[in-house]
């Protein structure tokens, strides 16, 4: 399945144009269903979506054509390969350059995270002092 996206990496035009975000393999997109749709709770699906993406991360040249594939100083690039139809998971592509971060934030949801190229560091926080402070709790 393939998306659009319209992210500043593209060349620009006086009208605003959509650049082929890529393509997600459907072998991928298959075995994610399968282990979202066994109905079992969010850690235990996270973890089951991590094998999954051991065993069959694509190539990035696989995932997003080489215009994407660039990143942007301005900031890192998120591009939605799939959404399922009935909201149980999506599959992003992000293309972060070194040393661009985000602020610390709470996906509110089940995330799964496999790096193509490259290494993520990651800082986990837990909430302190009934829910008014931050904590570090852990550092990957």
């Amino acid at each position: 399945m393939s998306l659009t996206s319209t992210d500043k990496a593209a060349p620009s035009s006086k009208a605003a144009r959509a650049v082929p975000a890529g393509t997600c393999p459907d072998g991928l997109v298959r075995a994610v269903r399968a282990e979202v749709r066994c109905g079992l709770d969010w850690q235990q699906t996270a973890e089951r979506v991590v094998g999954v993406l051991r065993d069959r991360l694509p190539d990035p040249a696989v995932l997003l054509p080489p215009l994407l594939r660039r990143g942007d100083p301005a900031g890192y690039q998120s591009h939605l390969l799939h959404a399922e139809p009935d909201g149980s998971f999506s599959v992003s592509v992000m293309v972060w350059l070194p040393g661009q971060q985000t602020v610390i934030h709470d996906h509110v949801a089940w995330c799964v995270t496999g790096v193509l190229q490259g290494r993520e560091y990651e800082e986990v926080f837990a909430l302190t002092d009934g829910g008014r402070a931050l904590e570090l709790a852990a550092r990957n």
